[in-house]
């Protein structure tokens, strides 16, 4: 902040990530603070306006923050107009991106954009599909037909000939390019409430195709597991986080279930409904919710609906010792089914132990693994054994594990950056992504919510659940 301007007449400013920031105003400065840096550059600027009121003329207006730096001129009536975009900012961290695109142009306003290139979804069916039509390897030996009898070619005629090429290159009048809507994130979005249309920055580009991706809805529902074998590890709060992602994206038919016979605290940060219902009440229902008379509202019985964020919860009885709430295998298939009725994701929160016959179902039952793991070493390590064990056995838990996204989340607030890129090349080998969630101290204690999270925080779960996205 020290490059900040104090010449008469002008105005400065520097807004973080955070929602914090430094301005000076006619060589007079100023802090703010605020919840993200929207509402920050909104306080500065209504100060600026109210300094160009003031003068009667108007006021040049440097800004610098995550989106960049920019040269502005605030009129007296409210209006700012840009007079150029400077460098961009030094990026803090590397921007969880889907794909690559190129860097738009700040300063160019145009009507018309392209949407960016958008890595292709992997096509991968359920991995419960078991119907497969085999070739049996013999050649059909084809039809034998009469020949035709010859016929002397038709004098050609060039312009008949040009028009045929024509209709046959012709390109549909429906068939047009998407239009990519301008910026409305950071700056150049606060821009667009002044009529100035500039594109995204590439920033903006990748949380859009991110959104993209968590958003689309695939043909038949789909299974998550989440699983470490060391407690602590983070299951839970990813487990919540990724309900919460494809739900605020993507639309209902999210269900988290605790798949767990002893301790599930995936209840416990998560809101109740209006009862206590566990698996075992929904258990004995299973035949009557499988049946053609069972309505979807009846469900609401046994799971818990979370009014912030859009998901539902089935909990399982941590109150209750194992022995108390035994679970079959067979049971976790009824389970199963039941929600593959009514849902189109389930997201399974696990337990510690991976020899149990309900931990083991779970994995026959998934389609994308999802390994959380903290900066902790005892942790990442579970995380590598588990991954190495499903590679071991081959076939379908192979694919599993090579198909892995590994989530990192950051318990230790003072973990060093060191540590956690030590973690991400442990595992890059390994899997199919690594993805970063950085400390926020609204994951740790309490109900989880996704709206408490920090803007950075955010967009990490955004790019968690892009990259399971790509799995699926």
């Amino acid at each position: 902040m020290d490059d900040m301007s104090i010449e008469a007449g002008t105005a400065t400013a520097v807004i973080l990530a955070d929602g914090t920031g430094r301005y000076v105003i006619d060589g007079v400065p100023a802090q703010v603070r605020e919840g993200d840096p929207d509402a920050a550059r909104q306080v500065i600027v209504d100060r600026v306006i109210e300094h160009a009121r003031q003068l009667g003329s108007p006021v040049p207006f440097r800004s610098t923050d995550p989106d960049g730096t920019w040269e502005l001129v605030v009129q007296p009536n409210g209006a700012v107009e840009v007079v150029e975009a400077a460098t961009a900012p030094e990026p803090s961290r590397k921007e969880p991106v889907a794909v690559a695109t190129s860097a738009p142009q700040a300063e160019s306003i145009a009507p018309i954009y392209e949407l960016p290139a958008r890595a292709p979804l992997h096509e991968r069916p359920p991995a419960r599909s078991t119907w497969r039509r085999e070739s049996d390897g013999q050649q059909v030996p084809p039809i034998p037909r009469a020949a035709p009898a010859p016929v002397a070619p038709a004098p050609v005629d060039s312009a008949t000939t040009t028009r045929r090429e024509q209709r046959t290159r012709r390109e549909s009048f429906i068939a047009a390019p998407p239009v990519q809507p301008p910026a409305d994130e950071g700056l150049r979005g606060f821009l667009a409430r002044f009529g100035i249309r500039l594109k995204p920055s590439e920033a903006e580009t990748a949380r859009r195709v991110d959104r993209q991706c968590v958003s689309q809805h695939w043909p038949g529902p789909r299974t998550l597991a989440v699983a470490n074998g060391k407690g602590g590890a983070g299951k839970t709060p990813v487990s919540i986080l990724l309900a919460a992602v494809f739900a605020k994206w993507g639309g209902a038919g999210i269900v988290a279930w605790d798949n767990n016979q002893f301790r599930g605290t995936l209840g416990w940060r998560t809101a109740s409904g209006p009862h206590d219902a566990t698996i075992l009440d929904l258990l004995p229902q299973v035949p009557y919710l499988l049946s053609t008379e069972a309505r979807s509202a009846d469900l609401a019985h046994y799971v818990h609906h979370q009014p912030d964020d859009q998901y539902d919860i089935l909990r399982s009885k941590p109150t209750d010792l194992a022995d108390r709430q035994r679970v079959e295998p067979r049971d976790v298939d009824h389970i199963h089914q039941v929600l593959s009725k009514y849902y189109r994701m389930i997201i399974m929160d696990s337990g510690n132990d991976e020899s149990d016959p309900m931990w083991r179902r779970m994995i026959d039952l998934t389609d994308q693994l999802v390994v959380p793991t903290t900066t902790r070493a005892d942790h990442a390590e579970a995380a590598a054994l588990l991954l190495e064990a499903l590679t071991d056995q081959g076939g379908a838990a192979a694919e599993l594990a090579e198909n892995a996204v590994v989530v990192i989340t950051q318990a230790d607030p003072h973990a060093k950056a060191a540590e956690i890129t030590k973690i991400k090349e442990g595992f890059a080998g390994m899997v199919r992504e690594v993805v970063h969630i950085p400390f926020d101290p609204a994951i740790v204690n309490g109900v989880l919510r996704f709206d408490a999270l920090r803007p950075e925080t955010q967009r990490a779960c955004l790019a968690m659940g892009a990259a399971v996205a790509r799995g699926l």
